[in-house]
């Protein structure tokens, strides 16, 4: 069976979603209100360990990520598709390329973590790797990467969603996974359309975070600071980013 996945439109260009390390197919937030569903089919995956995908097992890997992503595209019988990726879920869909470069029309990278990984230093190894277990540890790097700047409600609300649709044991399993990721010799030949948009806010993964990794391995991709956005666009300016990603998949050629 393929993976759990929110389905959103009937439209001829298809699209598969792939959340990051706190989210899930069904926490998109309010960015999954706005798609046209006229002109896009999307498919968001539950990761294996998160949503419907609870308690099924792993392995925990950006590379299974990557083959579960196919499998269902093969079970919606989606032969080309543009995938998207939220921060870890950035790391799945340059998977997927690699995996089966034919069928993937292009990327669209949200706030994502490159194929070289997050380049850590030892405290945020640290602090990164007790967030497999310590709700504590998820909501100071919640706050951190959105630029130490959103309500603690919302801070709260995350937690509490994180914990509540995912598997201590798959955070803490993925995290080495797209944490030390290291493929870029593998994705430096790809050419096809690449969108980038890191958050203006974003203090782990933001502008020059993305020009100092996806810019030099994808040359010719577009980059596109989102203002007023942290690293939760989806929640932080979830219009924008729906209207940014859908003039750009407009523009890809079939």
């Amino acid at each position: 069976m393929p993976n759990t996945h929110l389905a959103i439109g009937n439209g001829p260009h298809k699209v598969i979603g792939l959340h990051g390390w706190f989210g899930h197919a069904n926490g998109w937030g309010p960015f999954t209100q706005h798609l046209n569903g006229q002109d896009f089919s999307y498919a968001f995956m539950d990761q294996r360990g998160y949503g419907g995908m609870k308690c099924q097992g792993g392995p925990y890997t950006v590379e299974q990520i990557a083959q579960d992503a196919l499998a269902l595209a093969d079970s919606l019988g989606w032969q080309r598709f543009s995938i998207m990726g939220h921060s870890m879920g950035g790391v799945g869909i340059q998977q997927v390329l690699v995996a089966a470069p034919d069928r993937v029309r292009s990327l669209v990278a949200i706030t994502p973590v490159s194929a070289a990984g997050a380049g850590f230093d030892d405290q945020g190894w640290q602090l990164f790797s007790a967030a497999g277990t310590d709700g504590g540890a998820r909501r100071t790097i919640l706050d951190f990467t959105s630029g130490n700047r959103l309500t603690g409600t919302w801070l709260d609300a995350m937690v509490a969603s994180t914990k509540g649709h995912s598997d201590d044991e798959a955070v803490a399993g993925y995290m080495p996974s797209w944490a030390k990721a290291s493929f870029v010799d593998k994705i430096s030949d790809k050419k096809l359309p690449v969108l980038v948009l890191p958050g203006e806010h974003d203090l782990a993964l933001g502008e020059q975070a993305c020009r100092d990794t996806w810019m030099k391995h994808y040359p010719h991709a577009q980059l596109e600071v989102l203002r007023g956005a942290g690293h939760y666009p989806m929640d932080e300016t979830p219009i924008y980013l729906a209207t940014v990603i859908e003039t750009f998949l407009a523009g890809v050629p079939a």
